[in-house]
């Protein structure tokens, strides 16, 4: 993390208990090395245990990712840049629309059978991401399932979740998996738009699809960070938690990026 990374960040981590008043014993290491300990995991994929010497201990960084996970403070920090990135970018920092898909992983030996199936269409067995992403490609929401959990299954659950954390959201693009009674139920429960984006049938090779290709540019700035190429997280909630490591390491880039002049 650079310095000027650090300069962005710093006023948006959740503020220890023992800071507070709270009580609590201090933290021994410094949440700048904690947090590029972690990056470089997720980035380099590497086992915990092989955490280079430059860093804290590993099991001192796998306790801080533990925690954060646990008491979803890694959500709170992503959201809080994900506002700043919208906010930078002259939008509102809650989104009115989203976009909403699915990608399959394969899994590593680590990971049980109850948290693992398989995925008919893509031919992979392992888990899969559902996420929902605003306009600009930013995660508003992820929950990871085993493969062979249905889109619209997963879908009631998901939307569920990101409508009663963003009350603004009104309009959800989704591909022809989606469609069905899931599109009634988003309207009647969350009083929300379910568009589905559908491919044409006399349209043949690769095209671009309106809207759809937003949560595809997500789902390719996830799968640069090599802890998330294959799945070796033994549960389903760690798996969640790289994928919000992941995106706060592309905000914090995009934060510290200087703004380009206006003529």
């Amino acid at each position: 993390m650079t310095d000027a990374e650090w300069t962005v960040v710093r006023p948006l981590l959740p503020v220890p208990g023992w800071l507070r008043g709270r009580g609590g014993q201090p933290e021994a290491y410094c949440h700048r090395q904690i947090l590029d300990a972690i990056g470089y995991l997720v980035d380099n994929g590497i086992k915990w245990r092989a955490m280079p010497a430059d860093f804290p201990p590993w099991d001192r960084v796998y306790a801080f990712f533990r925690r954060w996970r646990d008491h979803a403070l890694i959500q709170e920090f992503h959201d809080r840049l994900r506002g700043q990135v919208r906010e930078k970018a002259g939008r509102d920092a809650e989104p009115t629309a989203g976009v909403i898909d699915s990608q399959s992983i394969k899994a590593d030996a680590v990971v049980g059978a109850d948290s693992r199936g398989f995925d008919g269409g893509k031919l992979v067995n392992g888990r899969k991401r559902h996420v929902v992403v605003d306009t600009l490609g930013l995660l508003l929401g992820v929950m990871v399932t085993s493969a062979d959990v249905g889109d619209r299954a997963a879908a009631q659950v998901l939307l569920a979740r990101v409508a009663a954390a963003h009350h603004r959201l009104e309009l959800v693009w989704a591909d022809g998996g989606y469609t069905g009674s899931l599109v009634e139920h988003c309207l009647a429960t969350f009083a929300l738009v379910l568009a589905i984006v559908k491919r044409s049938d006399d349209q043949k090779g690769f095209v671009v699809l309106p809207k759809r290709w937003i949560v595809e540019r997500c789902f390719a700035h996830l799968m640069q960070s090599r802890r998330l190429v294959r799945d070796v997280e033994r549960r389903t909630s760690s798996a969640e938690a790289m994928v919000y490591w992941s995106m706060t390491l592309l905000m914090t880039r995009r934060l510290a990026r200087p703004r380009p002049s206006r003529a």
